[in-house]
């Protein structure tokens, strides 16, 4: 029975669910940002806020669509370096092993190493004839629409329950530089940065993008 090439790698490293808050903010600060508080009523506010849902939905779906192709490609890719290798010779099958791992575990791997796992490749069951989806890759991608999609709702709260625009505007900024700072300081720690000056440039780089965002009219 042929068995898909499986893999220890979680379903959303932290990296990504960081990356993925970070795309969902920004997204829904365009809408915030764009309303004019001094000349908004409640069915602009209304209005911003079901245009602010509808494109984190519409994107947080796109991404989990991409996040399936790239599970895809990965896989794919993981079945033909399987194959060529147990097609090559022993020295080619070392240069393939070595071009597949990260370089700096290539460069700890000696001839003896790259034959162990050219022989264990060799004792693996047969590749399927074409990547399949696991489960693991469909909760990914149920992950990656709700991380889009649900890092939408803190910066939109103020404006579902204070009735003044600006106050709502205010509480609303707050609570996005907050989780722009977070989001940064949790980035830092994962890459071994200093975590209070990536959060404090996340800050700054999240009100850039955004500022650039609504002024190319996005």
């Amino acid at each position: 029975m042929n068995e898909p090439i499986t893999t220890s790698k979680r379903v959303l490293e932290p990296n990504e669910r960081i990356s993925e808050v970070l795309f969902g903010l920004i997204m829904v600060l365009t809408f915030t940002g764009s309303l004019s508080v001094a000349e908004a009523g409640r069915d602009d506010v209304r209005t911003m806020l079901i245009g602010a849902l509808g494109c984190n939905l519409a994107w947080g779906i796109i991404d989990g669509v991409f996040y399936l192709m790239g599970c895809l490609a990965e896989k794919a890719s993981d079945i033909a370096t399987l194959r060529a290798v147990r097609q090559a010779d022993p020295e080619t099958a070392h240069r393939l092993i070595a071009d597949a791992v990260p370089s700096a575990l290539a460069a700890v791997l000696d001839a003896t190493d790259l034959e162990r796992i050219r022989q264990r490749m060799n004792q693996l069951p047969e590749p399927p004839p074409h990547p399949r989806l696991s489960w693991s890759d469909w909760r990914g991608a149920l992950g990656v629409f709700l991380l889009v999609f649900l890092s939408t709702f803190p910066v939109a709260v103020p404006f579902i329950f204070l009735q003044s625009a600006p106050l709502a505007m205010r509480g609303s900024n707050a609570i996005a530089i907050a989780m722009l700072f977070l989001a940064g300081f949790a980035y830092g720690r994962c890459v071994g940065r200093s975590p209070w000056l990536v959060g404090l440039s996340m800050v700054g780089l999240g009100g850039l993008l955004v500022a650039l965002t609504i002024a190319l009219g996005g």
